[in-house]
């Protein structure tokens, strides 16, 4: 019997009860610090090194450290934390399961790129809207370890291409709770994305690959739900950067959708034009370290109430590459709800991160 692709389709939303975005977590490199978003994150590196031997040790360093931040910062014991769900962009997601070795809590390691964070996010919310208390989402990277991982070593002084994005340095994470604090926003609901391949092979060209995932999961999610752009204050894309941004908004628009309004793309916003990333961030700590340094803060000020997440990612590695195959990539979807609301500071609140 053949499948009913609308019906299948339909599928692919889910909405949850009970869950709410207690803390986050924004622990940024140096670069990022200099960056358009500087002053909105916990912790700041001082050099890429964080005193460690080594690129990898001190991205396992950055996950343990914000870690302990969160747990800090929303006053939790690690007895109460049920489970922690995240990744990395190394081979076997070394650096986040290392980390975890000094953590007593079950831990789900994730990988869908640069889309881990909303990966986590949505698990996360499945695992505490019926099964537990408390889940910390995680994801990050390291400019210096995925860029000799995944392209050259850094003493080879490669130059890169005008379409390449700048791996962010940074890890971001998320506590999800049943428990209602105050203002805290609560996730509405999550569209999982599928995965997607136009054919791109250019490595250099990451938002060309991944902007017709962002596409098609956003366009399902308006399928599902009903709703347009004109019902949130925010739309944010992961790390599409500023081509993979304007490709995004010409699809939509193909598809009778304006997102000129009310979207932003968390790589795009993360560098200035004079720090040379050429079209601005990526990785797997982008979308988590805009989400935790700045968008939770916004909706807990009620300076945004709907906010529309899409986490991206490019689901290539290094060897696929080399054998020519071209990039699959994949988006997932989170809706986010504030309560406590202030229509005034909306403007201001976009302006933020666009």
């Amino acid at each position: 019997m053949g499948t009913n692709i609308e019906t299948s389709l339909k599928k692919r939303t889910i909405y949850f009860d009970r869950v709410f975005w207690q803390e986050g977590f924004a622990l940024a490199g140096p670069k990022e610090l200099k960056g358009k978003l500087g002053d909105k994150f916990d912790f700041t590196l001082i050099n890429d090194k964080f005193d460690q031997d080594t690129f990898e040790k001190a991205e396992r360093k950055m996950f343990e450290t914000a870690l302990d931040g969160l747990l800090a910062k929303s006053k939790k014991l690690p007895i109460e934390i049920d489970v922690v769900l995240g990744g990395d962009l190394l081979n076997q997601c070394v650096s986040t399961s290392f980390a975890m070795r000094k953590s007593s809590a079950s831990f789900l390691g994730l990988y869908n790129a640069c889309g881990t964070y909303a990966e986590s996010m949505i698990l996360g919310a499945a695992l505490v809207d019926k099964f537990l208390d408390n889940a910390v989402c995680v994801s990050g990277s390291h400019f210096s370890s995925a860029e000799r991982q995944y392209r050259y070593p850094l003493e080879l002084g490669v130059l890169r291409s005008p379409m390449t994005q700048w791996t962010c340095t940074g890890v971001g994470c998320s506590l999800l709770s049943r428990e209602k604090s105050e203002n805290a926003p609560r996730i509405v609901s999550a569209t999982m994305g599928r995965v997607i391949d136009f054919g791109i092979k250019d490595v250099n060209n990451m938002g060309a690959a991944m902007a017709p995932a962002a596409k098609d999961t956003l366009s399902q999610y308006f399928l599902d739900t009903g709703k347009t752009p004109d019902d949130f204050d925010l739309i944010l894309t992961g790390d599409l950067g500023k081509l993979g941004k304007d490709i995004l908004i010409d699809l939509m628009e193909r598809e009778g959708v304006d997102l000129t309004k009310n979207y932003a793309d968390c790589g795009a916003a993360l560098y200035y034009e004079k720090q040379k990333t050429y079209q601005g961030g990526s990785g797997a700590a982008c979308s988590a370290i805009v989400a935790n340094g700045i968008v939770l803060d916004n909706l807990r000020k009620g300076q945004m109430k709907n906010v529309l997440l899409i986490g991206t990612g490019a689901l290539m590695s290094p060897l696929t590459a080399f054998q020519g195959e071209s990039i699959p990539s994949i988006a997932h979807c989170i809706e986010i709800c504030a309560e406590n609301f202030d229509s005034e500071g909306t403007q201001n609140a976009v302006a933020d991160i666009s």
